[in-house]
């Protein structure tokens, strides 16, 4: 979902900028601008003193002003660590027993828990996200299941058997897991 919500608010800040920047531009050229545009030519200013000052002296208008901005400074805060939180885990340090460890590509242990969580029993479909830092990694998984699956025991089978080999593989000493279930859709069956 974030990655919907980045792309649609990068494509509406885009298409305004792109907007009036290329109005102000030609009004600046010399193309006559319609009537209710603020910019009538090029030397006019986009806001006159009279226009800057006009709310000054009312009573709402500064706490407005102020309450506005603060929302729109956290928005912009809360959209940048979204972005910045989300990432990937590039690569996972996998203790050898020699003191140098090595390097584990992260999309490497992702597509194998993602193949072995895929592979149980009424699982329709996996998909896994590694997370953390490459000494301590963490998974969501999402698990789409077949109807008929008892969700406890889908549970336990992703426990025991795909973070499990997932953790042994990569000699980790925890793998800690959210998983999210959700049901496959299906037809409704006619009993007769």
């Amino acid at each position: 979902m974030l990655r919907t919500v980045n792309r649609v608010l990068l494509g509406l800040v885009g298409l305004v900028l792109v907007a009036v920047g290329g109005a102000v531009l030609a009004v600046g050229l010399g193309v006559s601008p319609p009537s209710w545009w603020i910019h009538d030519g090029p030397h006019d200013v986009l806001l006159s003193t009279a226009e800057r000052t006009k709310w000054r002296d009312e009573s709402w208008w500064w706490p407005t002003v102020i309450a506005v901005l603060a929302v729109l400074v956290l928005l912009a805060l809360w959209w940048l660590t979204a972005v910045l939180r989300r990432r990937r885990l590039g690569e996972v340090l996998v203790d050898t027993g020699d003191g140098a460890g090595a390097l584990l590509r992260g999309r490497a242990l992702q597509s194998v828990l993602t193949a072995d969580a895929g592979a149980l029993e009424g699982v329709a479909h996996a998909h896994v996200h590694l997370t953390g830092r490459r000494d301590a990694p963490t998974t969501r998984v999402r698990l789409r299941l077949e109807p008929h699956v008892d969700p406890g025991t889908a549970l336990r089978e992703l426990a025991d058997q795909a973070l499990a080999h997932a953790r042994d593989s990569a000699a980790l000493k925890s793998l800690p897991a959210d998983v999210r279930l959700r049901a496959a859709k299906h037809k409704a069956t006619r009993v007769s």
